[in-house]
This record gives structure tokens, sequence and C-alpha cells, in this order.
């Protein structure tokens, strides 16, 4: 006999408030069976991918073939039965259904028999990659409006005779009265949505490429998305939160990559105030050193005059730059960077700079708003100019849409169906020990720095205005985009003055932390991946950052298949060093794989000669058995839901907490 048990009033103020969602017994254990029955279904796909830098055609490719997901599946359903011509025109369809139909209306002779040809292998596709969820879950999948028709062809037994005959009068009737081009986008739509339960991006959405607020339109629509800060994304979320230093970082990044379309286009924000005062201010200077960097394809394109306005308006941003970095480093001794103060180190009569020991000879010394007596602050022009273009980062609609998703979705790092995701590094010493920071009064390493520096973050955006707090988390900002060591930028220092201003590369070089050498060592892999709770054969590490270098033999595998390093060499002008367009990572309920990408020939010539992303795949760690969602971090939230409705229903049949009485 089944003793009552006691509840305490916070156990019955909980289940009072659940029963308001299950308010009886029946909708409580039906509720139960369901989650039960998820439980059972194979674990989704998950696609991880690492910085895109604005390159948005190839990133938008990889996303709709979910990295050759929907391509091996259409092999396995139809290589026997249709064409690969046909199946890359398919393929082709999936990924861009609408600018594909425009593509090939011309060409098609009978256009309704295409169009049911087409629906019948569409709906094939989406029953083969629908089959491991739920029904509940694909219904809400579906595209507004298409929900019966869809439900029902994908759920027809079209090899009975009269199911058949009900199966084919549908989609006759689709073309028949013109639906049929609706219905196809709908299909493609549910197909890709399917083909990955979840996708991860792994760091560095922004800069280098042409429009990072395309790809982040492209994220806000995705169904289900997790976001691991990189250092180029922390600085734009600065300044969006009004961090004037990371302003200056943003123009000076765009300026001198001549990558303005995604601040001017993209995001809005007129660059009138510094060209003004550039043109002004820098008339008689010398800005060799500033030149904008332009490709072959640009440098047709602009006229000396465009060419020289720019590099003022680069030098103009740099020298703010300077002088706001400096003021940073002297507000936080803590951050242990004042060897970075370089400004008040010029000597001007010599045209020189010490640092660390060695005289360098600088190849520009003509500062005119520069004081040598006061070096980091602003004149009073630069105030305004400063201030203005912050002001119109704040005012950015579309920025601050696309920065608040980034902290509600992003983090500094991600545990995930045990695997810990970070996009630069674990801070180490060269002993392989964790990198202690004195922040706040207090030690920090591992885990617990990378906590704090997340919290730290959160502050430059949610609390008020001008507040301590606030400054304190912009200021913080800064020094995990450029910071000695910081996790996300992972060097000891950002050579940015000595690029700019001194011939000599030796200068230049950024030392890595130890942590990308020791990240080969299995063991130093198996502690951190300790250090934040997770052990066992098919836990690792996932991270970006740092562009492997596949054409001089490196393996993006490391540490004996425990570190996955998977920066997409998406951008361009990284992808001569690494030699391909870089990796991502699909980890579904029978392995995980890496995907080894070549460079996107181009959205326009993807959909009209049906080419995908050349790639490569190698399976390097196979589960000893197809993996379920009851072994999943879903699946152990599903089981705890599944307790708070068992304690529900023993609450019900106790009376303690009453059912809603339906006449």
């Amino acid at each position: 006999m089944k003793v009552q048990k006691n509840y305490s009033e916070e156990e019955l103020r909980y289940l009072r408030l659940l029963a308001r969602q299950f308010p009886t017994v029946r909708e409580a254990g039906r509720e139960i069976i369901n989650l039960q029955a998820i439980q059972s279904l194979p674990k989704g796909c998950e696609h991880f991918i690492s910085d895109v830098h604005g390159e948005y055609e190839a990133f938008e490719h990889i996303l709709n073939s979910c990295s050759g997901v929907i391509r091996e599946r259409l092999d396995l359903l139809f290589k026997d039965s249709i064409p690969r011509a046909q199946l890359d025109q398919l393929a082709t369809l999936i990924y861009y259904p609408e600018e594909k139909m425009a593509d090939l209306r011309p060409q098609i002779e009978d256009l309704d028999e295409w169009y049911r040809i087409t629906l019948h292998r569409l709906v094939e596709v989406c029953r083969a990659v629908t089959s491991r969820y739920s029904r509940s879950k694909v219904r809400k999948a579906i595209p507004q409006g298409f929900e019966y028709i869809v439900e029902e062809l994908l759920h027809v037994n079209d090899e009975e005779k009269d199911k058949r005959d009900y199966y084919k009068n549908i989609i006759s009737t689709i073309v028949e009265i013109g639906q049929a081009p609706d219905f196809i986008k709908a299909l493609c739509t549910l197909i890709k949505w399917a083909a990955v339960d979840h996708l991860h991006l792994v760091g560095d959405i922004f800069d280098r490429g042409p429009r990072a607020d395309i790809i982040m339109d492209a994220l806000l629509r995705h169904h289900s998305v997790d976001i691991q800060w990189g250092n180029h994304d922390v600085l734009w979320m600065g300044a969006a939160s009004g961090s004037r230093t990371l302003v200056a970082t943003v123009l000076a990044n765009s300026i001198h990559y001549n990558n303005l379309e995604v601040v001017e286009t993209g995001y809005g924000i007129s660059l009138r105030p510094l060209s003004v005062f550039a043109n002004e201010v820098y008339q008689n200077c010398d800005v060799s050193r500033f030149a904008v960097k332009l490709t072959g394809d640009d440098a047709g394109r602009y006229s000396e005059k465009d060419k020289l306005l720019s590099a003022r308006m680069h030098k103009a941003i740099t020298v703010i730059l300077f002088k706001l970095e400096g003021q940073k480093i002297l507000r936080h001794p803590e951050y242990g960077m004042a060897d970075r103060l370089l400004l008040d180190k010029i000597d001007y009569e010599n045209r020189c700079i010490t640092i660390d020991g060695k005289t360098y000879a600088l190849e520009d010394t003509d500062f005119p708003t520069v004081d040598p007596a006061d070096p980091y602050a602003l004149t009073a022009e630069e105030e305004a100019v400063i201030d203005q273009l912050t002001e119109s980062f704040q005012r950015s609609e579309k920025l601050q849409r696309h920065v608040h998703f980034l902290y509600a979705k992003g983090s500094l790092y991600k545990i995930y169906n045990g695997n810990l995701l970070f996009h630069g590094c674990i801070p180490l010493d060269e002993k392989g020990e964790f990198l202690t920071f004195c922040l706040d009064g207090k030690e920090r390493r591992g885990k617990d720095f990378l906590d704090y520096a997340d919290k730290a973050a959160r502050k430059a955006y949610y609390y008020r205005p001008d507040s301590p707090e606030r400054k304190l988390g912009m200021d913080f900002l800064w020094f995990l985009w450029a910071g000695r060591n910081s996790p996300i930028f992972g060097r000891d220092r950002m050579t940015t003055f000595e690029r700019r201003l001194i011939q000599d590369e030796s200068a230049w070089t950024e030392p890595k932390n130890p942590y990308y050498t020791l990240y080969n060592d299995p063991e130093v892999c198996e502690r951190l991946l300790k250090e934040f709770g997770l052990e066992g054969p098919h836990c690792h590490i996932i991270n970006g950052h740092v562009p492997v270098r596949t054409k001089k033999g490196e393996s993006p595998i490391k540490g004996g298949g425990k570190l996955i390093v998977i920066d997409g060499g998406f951008c361009k002008a990284y992808q001569p060093t690494s030699g391909i367009a870089g990796y991502t990572l699909i980890y579904n309920s029978h392995s995980f794989r890496i995907v080894a990408h070549q460079p996107f020939s181009g959205k326009e010539r993807a959909i009209r000669e049906n080419l995908g992303i050349a790639h490569s795949t190698e399976i390097f760690e196979r589960l000893e058995s197809r993996e379920k969602v009851e072994e999943t971090d879903v699946g152990r939230e599903l089981e705890r839901q599944i307790a708070d409705l068992r304690a529900l229903l023993d609450a019900y049949r106790d009376g303690v907490v009453k059912e809603e009485h339906r006449g």
C-alpha cells in the first residue's frame, strides 16, 4: 500500500503552477507518454560552423546544404534511379528553391509534369529526413499555411492502392491550381530544417567579409542555434553597447580592409563626421602608411581622391583608437598591459620608438592631434567625432537587434551533449597550468575565469547607461578583444601600432598563448575537459579562431581526437594561408565527422551550374550504438519534466492538488 507523501509548501506551489499547464490527470498522463516516446527517437544532427567572417554567400550555401548532409541523403534515396545531373539539380533546388525554379522555367517544356515529378521526389526526401522526429515537432516546423496538406503527404501510405490514388490526387491538384511553386518552397524549407536539429556557431561572424549583417539575419531565422562569441563578435557587441574604443576599432578595421559595406549599407551608419574631420585635420599629413587594402577587383573602382580620403579617415580613426586604448590600459592596471602604452614612447626628434628594449625606426610621426605632453588625451574635435559615431552605432536599430540576439543566444563557452565549445582558448602557461588573472580583487583561472568574463561582458549591454558596471563591462569587452591572453584573442599582444608605423616586420609578431601548442597533448585536453566537468570517451573540445594550415600538413584533429579545430576559413583573405576554405563538423546519432571545404564559386554560379562547395568528409569517431534522445542534454531535461509530471499525477491522486472540472 502506497503511503501518501508529505508535500512542502514550495513543492505544492510548484505543482499548482504546473497544474495550470496540465489541469487534469488525463492531460498530465498524455504528456508523460509523449515525452517518453520522444526519448526513444534518434538523437538529432548537430552542425558546427566557425569563423564565417561576413562571407554570407558561402555561409548560406553551407547552411542550406548542411555541409553535405542533404546531398548524402539524396544519394542514398535516388543514386540508383536518378541520373547524377538530375540529382545535382534537385540538390540545388532544395538549397535555393525560388532562384532555381526561376532559372529552370525557361528550359522546361512540360512544366506541370516537372512540378509533379519534383513534388513526388521532395515528399520522399521529406519523409526520410523527418522520420527521426515526432509528428508534433514536424507539424510545428511546416511553413505556415501548408501544415495540413504537407502532413497528409508525409504520412500517407502510398503503397496501398486507395491511398496511392489519394496521394497522387493531392499532387495533381496542387499543380492544377498553380500552387506547385509554393509547395516546393515549403517542402525545401522543411527538408533543410529537418536535416540539422541544432546549429552551433563557434564565433567570429563579423569582419573581413562584406556582409555579416546578412549572416545575422539568417541566424535570427534559424530554428535552433547557439553562438560562442569570437573576438570579432565582442568587438561589435562593444561598439553597439556604446564603447567608443570598440567603435573606433570597428571603423579602423573596416576602413583598412575596405569593408565599409556592412557599416554603411548593412547598418546605416554614416561616416560623414569622420570624413569631414579627416579631410580638415589630416589634409597636409603623410598618410601613406594608412593606405586602404584593395584587392585586384576593387583597385580600379576608386579614384586617387577616394583612396586619399580613405587613408586620411583611416589615420584619423586609428590615432583616436590608440588614445582610447591607452586610456583603458591606464584605467586598468590589473590587465597587466602597461608595456602597450606606446604613444608616450615616441621619439619625435629621431623618428623612432623603443619597444621591449629594441629601438625601431618609425615611418610616420606626423600626428597633428597628439600632444607629446599628454598623448592619450583626445582633442575637442576628436571627442565630438567619436561621440557622434558612437551614437550612430547605438541608434542603428538593425545592429541593436543583432547584438541583442548575440547576447540572448551567445556565451563565452557552452557545454552541449558532452562537448565543450569555445572560440579561442583556455589561457595556459608554458607548463600547461591555468593562467591566473587578478580581477575584482580575486584570482581567477580556468572555468572560474571564463565564467567571470562572460558575466562581465553582459554588464556592458544590460546595465544602466553611465553606470559603473556598464563602463567596467565595456572596458572588459575591449580586454576580450585585444587583452593579453584573453580567452578569445589568445595572444600576448595585438600589434596594430607596429603594423601601421614600423617597417620592420619582426615588430609585428603576436605570440600565441601556449594553449595552441599544448592542445596537441591528449592529457592536456583531458584536463581541460575535466575542468568543465566533462569526462568520457565521446567528450571533445570544439574550437575555432586559428585557421588550420592544411597545405602544410596540419590536421584539424588534435589531442588524440579530443580537440577539433573548425576555423571555417570562410574569409577569402585567409584561404591562401590555410590552403582550403576550412572545416565544419557534423555530430549525428552514429558518428562525429569533419568536413573539409574548398572555396565557394559564388551563389549565382552555384544556382546556374548546380555546383555545391566541393568537400571531403572524414568520420573520425563512431559511436558504439545509435545515440537516442534520452542520452542527450535534451533527453535529461525531458527526464526531469517527466519526473515533475509524475509528481503532479501523485498530487492529483493524493488530493493535495485539485483537477480542473470540465463539465
